[in-house]
């Protein structure tokens, strides 16, 4: 769509100028068309490279960010950085997920690859160490454990239960590097909205690239797109993340 409206601007610079020529009039169709035309041909291009290569918007669908995010909210995501560095904890990231979806999801990165990991009575406990989290809605009601190669997790008064690979992504023993430890390229994700937040503790890891090992996407392309790092709408909620 872009690109078509570009197009358009392109079209009327060149009819523009052609009918000067032909009227032997230069002086104000090129006037016109440098004030009023070519602005918005070079802001095009500039929007479309800058799209393309460096950052996109993501609108949020859901309540599974709040009380960080709001379902309306538009974002504006790096693509560009995990280039260059690997996601790090607390990042807002957008990804391809492990479940089907037409779309890509927002979370946020709590695990990393080597990573130890708990949930014990509404505390993330990273590395033998609880996390202080402001952000979240309210702490979750399960507990999870990341142990004997796969995510453990126990609802209310249940008992602790292993995610199925047939519909979560686990990686096989051989790509972990030990029991307990988020293993390579892999990354444990949760929304803010810790009990309304389908996430890793229901699909397991996200990757940042290869292919899901296990899951309904198995074999099929992993990939983080980017940091989310502005709301820039509505212009109420505009702040960086």
């Amino acid at each position: 769509m872009l690109l078509g409206l570009v197009g358009l601007f392109v079209v009327a610079r060149v009819v523009v100028t052609v009918r000067g020529v032909r009227t032997n009039v230069r002086g104000k169709p090129n006037t016109f068309a440098r004030e009023y035309i070519d602005p918005f041909i070079y802001a095009g291009i500039a929007a479309f490279l800058l799209i393309t290569f460096v950052a996109r918007t993501y609108y949020i669908p859901s309540g599974s960010m709040e009380p960080t995010l709001q379902i309306g909210d538009v974002l504006l995501v790096n693509k560009f950085e995990y280039r260059f560095r690997k996601p790090a904890e607390g990042d807002i990231a957008v990804f391809t997920p492990p479940m089907l979806s037409p779309d890509d999801f927002i979370k946020r990165v709590i695990g990393r690859p080597g990573d130890t990991l708990q949930i014990r009575n509404g505390t993330v406990i990273l590395n033998g160490k609880p996390l202080r989290e402001p952000y979240v809605a309210q702490p979750p009601f399960y507990n999870l454990d990341i142990r004997d190669y796969n995510i453990f997790v126990q609802e209310r008064g249940g008992e602790f239960q292993p995610l199925d690979p047939s519909i979560a992504n686990i990686p096989p023993r051989k790509e972990w590097t030990a029991p307990d430890r988020i293993p390579p390229n892999c990354y444990f994700m949760m929304g803010d909205n810790r009990n309304d937040s389908e996430d890793s503790h229901v699909w397991g890891f996200a990757q940042l690239s290869g292919t899901y090992a296990s899951g309904p996407r198995e074999g099929q392309a992993a990939h983080f797109t980017g940091h989310a790092f502005l709301i820039f709408w509505p212009l109420s909620h505009a702040r960086i993340l």
